[in-house]
């Protein structure tokens, strides 16, 4: 969101777009009832929204280890032993993968609680806890903390990594998407173009955004700068698009979601020539 943000285009874009913030889940209920044009959602949303579209050139994806998608469970506990998880509800579609995991891990019946994201109560609740964004960045940074507090040692599994492991391929978390008006010809073109070089400008500034961002949370500029340049993988390549495909099998098969074909060819256009 470089673009939409910072000078010199933030003015322009701003008079032909009207930008309102909230988890990429909400964005989802935003396109299904109408009251949007254009979101950032989860790739999930795409087998129960009817008529969205993908547009083409940007995601929030992983290639590796993410360290913003977590599941923690007590130490000494196997995957297949674990009766209950609380999970953030922020993201539908981490939720997806992690149930589709453990259908791979032998434990297809675990419970999942929706809760709040506070490690510590959560592990109080459940066996195990899914904790997404800026909590499991923080998660990660103090856990050396949280042992010397407590004294008891807890299992990190970072979910990208983990799907990574099983499929070899990336772990899509996001996709813009478009309904209606915005999905027409040279306008859906358009707005590609608008996002794909505000994701080329920040990508030029990721030093200036954690600089920025670290003075907004408690993570240090270093953290914010590793993860945005090594851990987010921006670009919805081939391979990402593979990735999709297999999700939406998985998540078939595990009875996560209903039944989707991602058609590539008709659902994702061709990213646009940057002109800058």
């Amino acid at each position: 969101m470089w673009d939409f943000e910072h000078p010199p285009l933030d003015k322009e874009l701003a008079s032909r777009y009207t930008i309102d913030w909230m988890l990429p889940s909400e964005c989802a209920d935003k396109l299904a009832s109408g009251a949007a044009d254009i979101g950032l959602v989860p790739i999930a949303a795409l087998a129960t929204i009817p008529g969205l579209r993908v547009l083409p050139g940007c995601t929030i994806a992983s290639k590796g280890r993410v360290r913003s998608l977590l599941l923690v469970h007590h130490g000494g506990q196997s995957l297949d032993s674990l009766r209950s998880v609380a999970a953030d509800t922020a993201s539908r579609t981490t939720l997806a993968y992690a149930r589709i995991l453990f259908h791979k891990w032998a434990n297809p019946g675990v419970a999942f609680l929706p809760m709040a994201a506070d490690l510590d109560a959560m592990l109080e609740r459940a066996d195990a806890a899914i904790v997404i964004g800026d909590p499991a960045l923080m998660a990660l940074e103090e856990r050396a903390n949280r042992y010397e507090r407590s004294g008891e040692e807890l299992v990190y599994h970072d979910l990208a990594k983990e799907w990574h492991t099983l499929t070899r391929l990336p772990f899509v978390s996001a996709v813009w998407c478009a309904t209606g008006i915005a999905r027409s010809g040279p306008l859906e073109e358009s707005i590609s173009g608008d996002f794909v070089r505000s994701r080329d400008h920040g990508l030029q500034n990721i030093d200036a955004l954690a600089a920025e961002w670290s003075q907004r949370m408690a993570l240090s500029e270093q953290t914010i700068r590793s993860y945005l340049s090594s851990n987010i993988h921006y670009v919805l390549d081939e391979e990402c698009l593979e990735g999709m495909r297999r999700f939406f099998r998985e998540a078939a098969d595990a009875g996560v979601l209903p039944p989707y074909d991602f058609d590539l060819a008709s659902q994702v256009g061709r990213e646009p020539a940057s002109k800058w």
